[in-house]
């Protein structure tokens, strides 16, 4: 089982372009040209872990594009499960989607007031998913 870790962002600037000193505001507005962090997901399902039961995440603010945006991921990757959440409520409610279904998991008021984290109950879904898929 792969689970990954959610990207921090989908870009950076390489360590080789950064400026040695002080950006000066004396010269005028600032203007970033990013680079796109490197896709890992697609070389882990097709050549580094072909038979491995994969996990990613997909974190969207804008709450009604979030299923598709997580089925078009398992469409171009060919993974097993994307973990979709809304960047709001990340921490207290996620969206399990798999090819065959959504599976909606929430904390609670009384959970979250007792300190549950909803890594609690990712994890204990996904140990169900990752059995199933063992078995088959």
């Amino acid at each position: 089982m792969f689970y990954l870790a959610a990207a921090v962002s989908d870009f950076y600037i390489p360590a080789s372009e950064m400026p040695e000193h002080k950006i000066q505001s004396t010269d005028g507005p600032l203007q970033i040209t990013m680079k796109m962090v490197p896709k890992m997901l697609s070389p882990l399902v097709k050549e580094w872990a072909p038979q491995a039961f994969v996990i990613s995440f997909k974190l969207e603010t804008d709450p009604s594009i979030l299923v598709s945006k997580a089925r078009q991921a398992l469409e171009k990757y060919h993974h097993q499960v994307v973990i979709a959440n809304v960047l709001d409520s990340r921490r207290t409610s996620v969206i399990v989607v798999t090819k065959e279904s959504e599976t909606q998991l929430s904390l609670s008021e009384d959970e979250v007031a007792r300190g549950v984290e909803i890594e609690e109950k990712i994890v204990s879904h996904l140990e169900s998913r990752h059995t199933a898929f063992m078995e088959k």
